[in-house]
């Protein structure tokens, strides 16, 4: 089949308008969410009717809201184009015999699952749903007629229901598919909070988690609820199960791929992981205390259990001859940034440059691969972003809970990410993967315990992403109970098929499978590549059409809810294009 081209609008035009007074383009996340999956597309940055018939599904992320372009946009979709929006394209609303109703805020919608884990509602920050007009407002002879798809319900899961959730327009060769959701929005806030840390958060009304303790971090913005978006272990343990952001990455990306199909077409995309692994587990340690027995006793249990991990060092560290001992048993040695007060740290640009300069002058790092701020302490949006940039350090870790009681998926994903900048930075995404941790120190009495282990790595698994476990030296060392739970987590991880990785290799791979682009396919199932980087070992999915006989032992697999061939790239992309 043939190769649909997608083209993602981001009207240059109308994103200045917004930056120009203070508003955030969230919607051009979708690119993020387009290029962790490895789908080709091409920004749009001018709306023109002729350049848009170049591409056969058009997402529309941003664009002015009026009568001339969404004119443009309508003849687009009348001589076949596909349009996509996430709770935009209101001025199309009319003409198709509906009206908007503003933005409802936070929701929860019920879509048809991409997994079989996955929950039957999910939870979402912004939708603008969309209402039949009466017959003296529309502009039509005669109403489109309009399929709908799920439902959403305002405020909880048992909400007043506000209407459909994805809404699909048949005009003229082609169609309109609206989201009620803005799915690129709920997924940025999901993961990076709701807005800048600036003061505390709201604490659990069950005292589960008190972010309200004048210490600014992390998960002092998160998205979730307290009590609709947390269960209990039967040992009576809070923690979020549901990596919701995943979920609508998964929704919107299973949706461009059955549009693509629907028009006779395919949309090669790329697996989030090397042949032969489904998803990863990562440890990593924060030395706080700084004592040498403890590192001694973290590397025998290492050891043991013959896994290799990341340490994330806070000044004034260990000795030097035990970061020998770490990287020659093959662990990899990160900052642990201190900005928290009674731990005579302080938030400030300079500082974390010196501390940084203290790790390399302590370790012998040339480079710092990752970094983890102390006690996960954040201010603002993203300036610990561009610090990181500026130090030349390409990850983090530091979105993760604080407190017994918001463990889990607080922020919504097992994915590594790059986050976005607001709007005084033009909502460019930082050069930064954050990998993000779901609980630490398990069996400590004061914070989770084991039970959380199996539903973390059964929901990490369900959505082929990361585990990440925090677990500090000081624990190991004193805590016999914190050993064992390392110990359990292991086996469990091994016995449902997980890879132990290091923060370094997580965004190695993230970075090199992003260089791909794919070209196109072909009959043979050939697949053209452009690479200037190896990529042995990755995996491309091809969507079958719906007539193709599904061969399980042919390596076809179900992928976003799609049949999928399975292509391996089993060689180095000597060239520039290739075939795989």
């Amino acid at each position: 089949m043939k190769m649909a081209k997608v083209g993602v609008l981001v009207e240059h035009e109308a994103a200045v308008r917004k930056w120009k007074y203070g508003l955030n383009v969230f919607e051009k996340y979708v690119e993020e969410i387009l290029q962790h999956v490895g789908i080709s597309y091409t920004v749009v940055s001018k709306l023109d009717a002729t350049s848009l018939q170049t591409y056969d599904i058009l997402i529309v992320a941003c664009s002015q809201e009026n009568g001339a372009k969404s004119a443009i946009l309508w003849s687009y979709v009348e001589q076949g184009g596909t349009l996509i929006s996430y709770a935009g394209i209101n001025a199309l609303a009319l003409p198709l015999g509906y009206i908007q109703t503003g933005d409802i805020g936070v929701g929860y919608a019920e879509i048809e699952p991409t997994r079989s884990g996955q929950p039957s509602t999910l939870r979402f920050l912004s939708a603008n749903p969309w209402i039949k007009a009466g017959d003296s407002s529309s502009e039509t002879d005669a109403p489109v007629a309009c399929k709908s798809i799920g439902t959403i319900k305002q405020g909880h899961p048992d909400g007043s229901d506000k209407g459909s959730a994805l809404q699909t327009f048949e005009v003229g060769q082609g169609s309109i598919h609206r989201w009620t959701v803005n799915i690129p929005l709920t997924v940025v806030h999901m993961q990076q909070g709701t807005g800048p840390v600036l003061d505390d958060g709201v604490p659990a009304a069950d005292g589960s988690a008190n972010v309200n303790e004048d210490i600014l971090k992390a998960d002092d913005r998160i998205a979730l609820d307290w009590h609709c978006d947390r269960v209990e272990t039967d040992t009576g343990v809070p923690y979020f199960p549901w990596p919701y952001a995943d979920y609508w990455r998964e929704a919107l990306v299973r949706h461009v791929l059955r549009c693509a199909i629907d028009k006779g077409m395919t949309l090669p995309f790329t697996g989030y992981w090397p042949d032969g692994i489904s998803q990863v587990v990562t440890i990593s340690h924060d030395s706080d205390s700084n004592q040498d027995e403890h590192a001694l006793a973290t590397l025998e249990l290492l050891a043991e259990c013959q896994i290799q991990t990341t340490w994330c060092m806070i000044e004034p560290g260990y000795s030097p001859p035990i970061y020998e001992q770490v990287k020659q048993a093959g662990h990899e040695l990160a900052f642990h940034y201190n900005s928290l007060e009674k731990d005579n740290g302080f938030w400030d640009e300079t500082e974390f440059d010196r501390q940084v300069d203290w790790l390399k002058q302590a370790t012998g790092l040339e480079h710092v691969t990752t970094n983890k701020n102390h006690y996960t302490r954040v201010e603002g949006w993203g300036e610990l972003f561009q610090w990181l940039e500026k130090n030349d350090i390409p990850s983090d870790q530091t979105r993760g809970p604080s407190k017994k009681g918001n463990v889990g998926y607080l922020f919504g994903t097992s994915h590594p990410y790059f986050p976005i900048a607001l709007f005084d930075e033009q909502n460019r995404f930082y050069r930064v993967v954050e990998i993000g941790f779901l609980t630490q120190d398990l069996d400590l009495g004061h914070l989770a315990d084991n039970r959380v282990i199996e539903p973390f790595l059964q929901q990490a698994r369900e959505v082929n992403g990361v585990a990440h476990f925090l677990f500090h030296q000081i624990h190991i060392y004193t805590r016999a109970e914190v050993r064992d739970a390392i110990r359990m987590l292991v086996e469990q991880a091994r016995e449902m098929g997980f890879t132990f990785w290091k923060s370094k290799q997580i965004q190695d791979w993230t970075r090199l499978r992003r260089t791909v682009r794919i070209l196109g396919c072909d009959d043979n199932g050939s697949i053209h590549l452009e690479a200037n980087e190896a990529v042995e070992g990755l995996v491309i999915w091809v969507p079958m059409a719906p007539n193709a006989v599904f061969k399980p032992e042919e390596g076809h697999e179900i992928q976003f809810g799609v049949p999928c061939s399975k292509v391996v790239v089993d060689r180095k992309v000597e060239s520039k294009v290739s075939n795989g």
